[in-house]
């Protein structure tokens, strides 16, 4: 797909989405940045303030398959996944789907599973396929998971392990709408709801055309070596008892080669990386005791600091970063 075809599909895709969520630009760009780059996106914040109404309308905006999963404690493994019925007629065992087959999947409130039926989602969401009864099938593609969470709220919930969080390519937050977003909104959805209205942007094949756009944009090796750079330096960092996996490392670059195609460039700048350091990463690591004793444990803030304080010690590639 040509760049300038590309910029036009995803600048109506980012108008339609904001005809239901008001005055957060920066968290739907986001979200398609995800999208666009073949990741997960987990969107963190408290309640009320348009989580699922953003995956929804994300995901309405695109022509393809989607399911939603109200992830509870009582959910079962095999109700995301899928599960073999025996065939009484055919005399074998038939698999049936379950709802994680569809090119966009959203998990509302996904801290609310158990640990086991979190962990259904970690061969999906690398490998892009779901085992069960020893039979493995291949998930539909594009394959994207847009979950949302309650950072506050503790009773039924369970804190997602580190395996799962790294599978997230972003985590983002909405916060609260400023007074004229607000009263926009209330405005706006008097006697229905905008996402009724929504209608698909572009269609599959469309989609598939702009994520391989987005894989052809190029990254010098001076700005790779910028990203493993930050990368590495959270492995050494001594606030940090964890630091980005090589998985977050990958992600970063993928995230920053969307970024530059909705900017509409064919190449990555440090820039990119810098803007995607803390939404690819914050999630991924772990301070120190003495770091996440100051204040709120679930505040990123902390971590957020860190990682501005890393992106900001480290050196920025002088050299070429535009393709030859």
């Amino acid at each position: 797909m040509a760049l300038d075809d590309f910029y036009r599909n995803c600048a109506e895709i980012i108008r339609r989405v904001e005809t239901v969520i008001d005055g957060k630009r920066e968290a739907v760009q986001m979200a398609l940045t995800a999208l666009l780059a073949e990741g997960h996106v987990l969107i963190e914040d408290v309640p009320g303030v348009g989580k699922t109404m953003l995956a929804r309308a994300l995901a309405k905006s695109v022509d393809c398959t989607v399911n939603r999963i109200q992830f509870t404690p009582d959910l079962l493994p095999s109700d995301i996944t899928g599960v073999s019925i025996y065939n009484q007629v055919e005399r074998e065992f038939e698999f049936k789907p379950g709802p994680i087959f569809a090119n966009i999947v959203i998990g509302d409130e996904i801290n609310r599973a158990s640990p086991k039926t979190q962990s259904a989602l970690l061969e999906s969401m690398e490998e892009g396929q779901v085992t069960v009864d020893g039979t493995t099938s291949i998930l539909a593609s594009p394959f994207t998971v847009i979950a949302t969470q309650n950072p506050v709220e503790m009773e039924g919930t369970y804190p997602l392990p580190e395996a799962q969080r790294d599978r997230f390519m972003m985590r983002i937050s909405m916060g609260y709408p400023d007074e004229a977003a607000e009263l926009a909104m209330l405005r706006r959805r008097e006697s229905s709801s905008p996402l009724d209205d929504l209608e698909p942007v572009v269609s599959t094949v469309q989609l598939i055309a702009m994520i391989e756009t987005v894989r052809g944009v190029f990254v010098s090796w001076a700005v790779e070596q910028y990203a493993v750079s930050i990368a590495q330096a959270t492995r050494r960092d001594e606030d940090l008892r964890l630091g980005a996996s090589p998985r977050a490392t990958l992600q970063l670059v993928r995230a920053a080669k969307a970024r530059a195609a909705l900017d509409g460039r064919e190449f990555v700048l440090p820039d990119d990386i810098d803007a995607l350091a803390i939404p690819v990463l914050s999630h991924r690591l772990i301070p120190t005791n003495r770091v996440s004793g100051r204040g709120n444990p679930f505040d990123p803030g902390a971590v957020s600091e860190i990682i501005a304080r890393i992106v900001g010690a480290t050196p920025v590639p002088l050299g070429a970063v535009g393709p030859a």
